[in-house]
C-alpha cells in the first residue's frame, strides 16, 4: 500500500473488527442534528493500537477528547449503504439467525448488543487535496443480550399458539387436535 501523503494511494483490504464497540448508531438513516435523513451509520470505539495502525494506513479515524487522566479515544465512522453490494447483517439471538435488510435493520438503533463482529470494506476518498479511507459494512454478525423473561417465554416456530390449539371453543386446551386456526 503507498503512504497516505501520496495522492494516489488506496487501501484495498478489508478490516475485521471482531467484538466491535458500537455507538452513536443511526441504521435507520434518522435526520438528526449531525446526520442528513438518509445517511445510515454508526461510529465504533477502537483500541488505542488499533486506532493508531489504521490511521497510519489511511482510514479516517476520529479522536474524542477523554477526560483528563486518560488518552483520546480513537473511534472510525461505518456507512451502511444498500446500494450496489449491500453488506450482509445478521442477528444472533438464542442461537437462531436473522438476516436484516434495509427494511428492518433500524432495529439495531436500540438492541442490546452483546457481541458484534463486523467486516469493514474501504472506500478511498480524494477530493480538492484532502484524502482518506471511508469504511463502509460489509458484513455484521451482531448478538442480542436476552433478558430472563424473554428467554423463558421464547417461541419457536412450529410450536402449538399459545392458546393450545385451534380457537375455535372458548375454553380450547388442544384436546381436539385440530391446528386450523394455525
Amino acid at each position: 500500500m503507498a503512504k497516505k501523503t501520496d495522492n494516489n494511494y488506496k487501501v484495498n483490504d478489508r478490516v475485521t473488527i471482531y467484538n466491535a464497540k458500537l455507538m452513536f448508531r443511526n441504521f435507520s438513516g434518522e435526520e438528526t442534528q449531525y446526520n442528513p435523513k438518509g445517511n445510515r451509520n454508526f461510529c465504533i470505539f477502537l483500541e488505542d493500537d488499533v486506532a493508531k495502525q489504521l490511521e497510519a494506513d489511511g482510514w479516517t479515524i476520529r479522536w474524542l477528547d477523554s477526560k483528563e487522566d486518560e488518552p483520546p479515544q480513537g473511534m472510525i465512522s461505518v456507512k451502511v449503504a444498500f446500494g450496489n453490494f449491500p453488506p450482509n447483517i445478521v442477528l444472533i439471538s438464542e442461537g437462531r439467525q436473522s438476516k436484516l435488510t434495509e427494511e428492518n435493520v433500524n432495529i439495531l438503533d436500540w438492541a442490546e448488543i452483546e457481541t458484534c463482529d463486523v467486516i469493514l470494506s474501504p472506500y478511498t476518498w480524494n477530493v480538492r487535496g484532502q484524502s482518506g479511507v471511508k469504511a463502509y459494512l460489509k458484513s455484521m454478525f451482531a448478538t442480542l443480550r436476552v433478558d430472563e423473561l424473554a428467554k423463558k417465554y421464547d417461541y419457536h416456530e412450529g410450536a402449538d399458539d399459545a392458546i393450545g390449539g385451534c380457537g375455535n371453543c372458548d375454553v380450547c386446551d388442544g384436546a381436539c387436535g385440530s391446528t386450523s386456526a394455525l
